[in-house]
């Protein structure tokens, strides 16, 4: 008996698994991977919520908002506009091209930086939301995964109070 005690406590230690931690040199243990893995997307969550809290704006902020919506709209309904012009009355509007004719050419890039600056501007920013949008819906993941757990758990309590259907039954049996 001491001979096979001295064995068994070679390989598997004296209190500890020497074998189990000889195996983690060449293989990680999922089960602390899973740990760490959960700690690192802990802190992601939680650092991205940091960087995209909502901040409350003020009556400005909101009026600056409401203006920053208004070139698109009305660059796209002017487009329209010189269309319905230049079809409805074609001198009235050749006479406002050849105005539009007149302007230099570096006035004409200045309007394209401009426009390009804003557009870029609001892309970003909006970016930013969307970014910002889509941390808080990834927080409400574990709410949503425990509320669809909860509606199943209903379910299951919901299928042992219904009437027994025996061929339903029979089949389980069969399956199990």
């Amino acid at each position: 008996m001491g001979m096979i005690e001295k064995v068994l406590s070679t390989v598997f230690g004296s209190g500890r698994n020497a074998l189990v931690e000889t195996v983690e040199v060449f293989r990680e243990n999922a089960e602390n991977g899973a740990e760490r893995d959960a700690s690192v997307r802990a802190a992601t969550l939680e650092q991205f919520g940091r960087e995209f809290r909502v901040v409350r704006r003020g009556w400005f902020d909101r009026l600056m908002d409401a203006v920053n919506r208004l070139p698109r709209p009305a660059m796209a309904m002017g487009t329209l506009g010189l269309f319905v012009a230049a079809m409805v009355d074609p001198i009235w509007f050749a006479a406002r091209m050849q105005g539009i004719a007149l302007v230099p050419q570096p006035l004409w890039w200045l309007l394209g930086a401009i426009v390009s600056f804003y557009f870029g501007a609001r892309h970003q920013a909006k970016g930013q939301d969307f970014q910002r949008q889509l941390v808080q819906q990834v927080a409400q993941v574990p709410q949503v995964v425990d509320n669809l757990r909860a509606l199943e758990s209903l379910r299951d309590e919901g299928a042992e109070t219904r009437d027994p259907n025996p061929a339903l039954e029979a089949w389980r049996k069969e399956a199990a």
